[in-house]
């Protein structure tokens, strides 16, 4: 069974930083799609950031230059760094994984990631 493990949430000041991983386990195959995605209070859930299996990256506008996916197919862990944030990134943050690479991935379409962890919170304070 594979399942995701978020960590890394926090409450952060603005202008700060944090890491969050995300754990896949019961897959030990590291050729699948990844992504970030938030869900803040009231709003919808939109991806942030997503990461192909031969790491070419894909970023909503709202946190590029800002925020930086990466994986380590060794531990196989997902990341997101996240710099420079702002209360508008307050949200929980979800990982989410395709075991087949959807056609537009880089769209960060939610029902193309059939597994979910069961997300962190991030809040960022003013």
């Amino acid at each position: 069974q594979v399942q995701l493990v978020e960590s890394g949430g926090d409450s952060v000041q603005a202008g700060g930083s944090l890491r969050l991983s995300c754990v896949v386990s019961g897959y030990t195959d590291s050729n699948y799609c990844m992504a970030w995605f938030r869900q803040a209070p009231g709003k919808e859930r939109e991806g942030v950031a997503a990461i192909d299996s031969d790491g070419t990256t894909s970023y909503a506008d709202s946190v590029k230059g800002r925020f930086t996916i990466s994986k380590d197919n060794a531990k196989n862990t997902l990341y997101l760094l996240m710099n420079s944030l702002t209360p508008e990134d307050t949200a929980m943050y979800y990982c989410a994984a395709a075991l087949v690479t959807p056609l537009r991935w880089e769209l960060m379409i939610e029902p193309d990631f059939g597994l979910w962890g069961q997300g962190t919170q991030v809040t960022v304070s003013s």
